[in-house]
């Protein structure tokens, strides 16, 4: 089958950071981790890139998985619970969808080293809105109230991702919105780069960029400092 060119691409993606750190530090994995995936590509696309998906024959565009028609059931009734939020039904109807951010050259810093990662740097967005500097990701979990979702977001690494696509594009602020598969209630976090210090989204955009800093140093060390040692 096919893949999306998007993943063909070179720049360095957050994907790539995640795959590093499993590889470095493993996390145990609970569930049925090619579902969760595989359901929440059916969401995005679903919500963000309709034309994917097949309704009738259950598929969905470069995706192997064989959906059932209670996924999909499930998925719709999400979507409509997702366009009921006042919030997100705004960003939805002003966003580009699946936008691509790129930057290169891009200095960064870790403990006071100086590094840039050589093939550059991507990102692929739910929700851009460049007029209003902000973004967002949609998230399906599993989590039932806005506590396991903001757990969720930390054991997952959401926080760092979103820093990386705000540091690329240039965005000030971000927010998460889950949708919960058990409930399908909305949940919503902050990110704002600009907030004060001891605002909470604030503290969420330094802690995923401390997350991501470490993570592309570490693929810098191994990947392009070796090539620079050689």
């Amino acid at each position: 089958m096919a893949q999306d060119p998007y993943f063909g691409r070179s720049e360095i993606s957050n994907s790539d950071l995640s795959a590093l750190q499993e590889l470095l530090n493993p996390k145990p994995q609970f569930g049925d981790k090619e579902y969760a995936y595989a359901f929440g590509t059916l969401l995005d696309n679903l919500i963000t890139e309709p034309d994917k998906v097949d309704l009738f024959n259950l598929t969905v565009k470069y995706q192997t998985y064989r959906y059932t028609a209670e996924d999909f059931e499930l998925a719709k009734a999400m979507k409509r619970a997702y366009y009921k939020d006042p919030f997100a039904k705004m960003i939805s109807d002003a966003a580009d969808f699946q936008a691509i951010s790129t930057r290169y050259n891009w200095l960064m810093n870790y403990n006071g080293f100086d590094f840039t990662l050589e093939a550059g740097t991507r990102c692929k967005w739910d929700l851009l809105v460049r007029a209003w500097k902000m973004g967002g990701d949609i998230k399906s979990t599993a989590a039932e109230t806005q506590s396991q979702f903001e757990a969720a977001c930390e054991h997952f690494g959401y926080f760092r991702s979103r820093a990386w696509y705000m540091d690329i594009e240039g965005t000030n602020k971000d927010m998460l919105i889950g949708i919960s598969k058990k409930n399908q209630k909305i949940f919503r976090i902050a990110i704002d780069r600009n907030a004060p210090l001891t605002d909470m989204s604030r503290k969420l955009y330094e802690h995923g960029k401390a997350q991501y800093e470490e993570l592309a140093f570490k693929y810098w060390l191994l990947f392009d400092g070796l090539k620079i040692a050689a």
